[in-house]
């Protein structure tokens, strides 16, 4: 079956997201349900580039940041915008950890630190892709011994699928032939006003975080070792408040993240279970997102470092105009013996599921 059709909501054109890399075809792919609302994938990166959904009134508009065409996203100058991320997302100090009495040194790409896999993670991968049907998108990738530093093989598959309540699911699945380290997960730009030139600040966004907990982090964004209380903090979501409030807050962890870029413990009963963990509305459209996830911890990033970069259909993207729930296993793991465990043995898989689903409030 055809990946898209000529004529889509989000205006993004099939031919612009074809080329060939290393041998491998990059391609878009169109996911619709049954309401006529639809998301938009490449499987360069894995990269979600469009979700178009209606605001209060029934207009749509893209709420989501990413590229309008292949070259843009190759070349980057945010490599991660809605991408999926692998081996490892988020940080690890000075890309150094110890497996079974073994020390491995990864890429470093974040001052000091490894990030997000390395420059050449999965993000800057093509994945094998196919589409199932009309609301499903298969991707496929194998991560070779060694690469970026990382020890064994590892085969990945993710899964999006588009379901009729407006969920965009991401299932994934890993296996290894040798222990190894694994933090997936997918870096969502998210922008319920809808992208625009320039796309509105995310700081009017009110937001609730099932959490108790944060984890302080240092000047490099590693995370201290402390798990510490979110009461009578600017980290306190549990009750929803708009981000904007406390995000420039005298506060030495505002300080070290230039804004929210820590990672939540979220509130479970139970290891794994797929359960809540935020929500956001944006008052003006009435767009509301509600994240739920098995993984025990949810990065929150208040997109601190954009630079008007050029997106969508001529969109940009300033500084704080987006919001990211990055669900995964903790920063920085392997260092941190206490955390829950990120090492994946041969005969075991890696599960996560994670789930972003649309609605509006009148």
């Amino acid at each position: 079956m055809n990946p898209t059709e000529t004529e889509n909501l989000c205006g993004l054109k099939r031919e612009a997201f074809q080329t060939t890399i290393n041998g491998k075809k990059t391609d878009l792919y169109i996911l619709r349900n049954s309401l006529g609302n639809e998301v938009a994938i490449t499987n360069y990166g894995g990269a979600i580039v469009g979700i178009m959904v209606p605001d209060r009134d029934g207009n749509y508009a893209n709420v989501i940041q990413g590229y309008d065409n292949i070259n843009d996203a190759i070349n980057a100058s945010q490599p991660y915008l809605s991408t999926l991320i692998g081996r490892f997302g988020n940080r690890i100090c000075r890309g150094k950890f110890r497996l079974r009495g073994k020390d491995y040194q990864l890429a470093i790409n974040n001052g000091v630190n490894a990030l997000h896999g390395g420059p050449k993670g999965f993000h800057a991968r093509v994945w094998d892709a196919v589409q199932m049907n009309e609301q499903s998108l298969v991707l496929e990738l194998i991560s070779a011994y060694g690469e970026e530093g990382y020890t064994g093989e590892v085969k990945v598959t993710v899964v999006y699928t588009w379901t009729n309540e407006n969920e965009l699911m991401i299932e994934y699945l890993a296996t290894t032939n040798k222990m190894t380290i694994i933090n997936l997960t997918n870096h969502g730009f998210f922008s319920l006003a809808g992208i625009a030139d320039p796309t509105p600040t995310i700081e009017d966004l009110e937001c609730e975080i099932n959490a108790d907990y944060y984890l302080p982090i240092d000047e490099t964004s590693i995370p201290t070792g402390e798990i510490r209380f979110v009461k009578d903090t600017p980290f306190d979501f549990r009750t929803p408040k708009p981000v904007g409030r406390d995000i420039d807050a005298d506060n030495e962890q505002i300080r070290n993240g230039s804004g929210y870029d820590h990672c939540y413990v979220l509130n479970k009963r139970e290891e794994g279970e797929l359960s809540f963990a935020a929500r956001i509305y944006e008052p003006k459209s009435g767009r509301t997102m509600d994240v739920y996830t098995t993984e025990p911890g949810v990065q929150v990033y208040t997109d601190n470092f954009g630079q008007g970069e050029k997106g969508q259909n001529g969109a940009t993207f300033p500084r704080r105009s987006a919001i990211c729930f990055e669900a995964q296993h903790f920063p920085d793991t392997p260092n941190h013996p206490y955390f829950p465990s990120v090492v994946l043995k041969p005969g075991r898989r890696y599960k996560q599921k994670t789930i972003y689903q649309f609605g509006v409030r009148k």
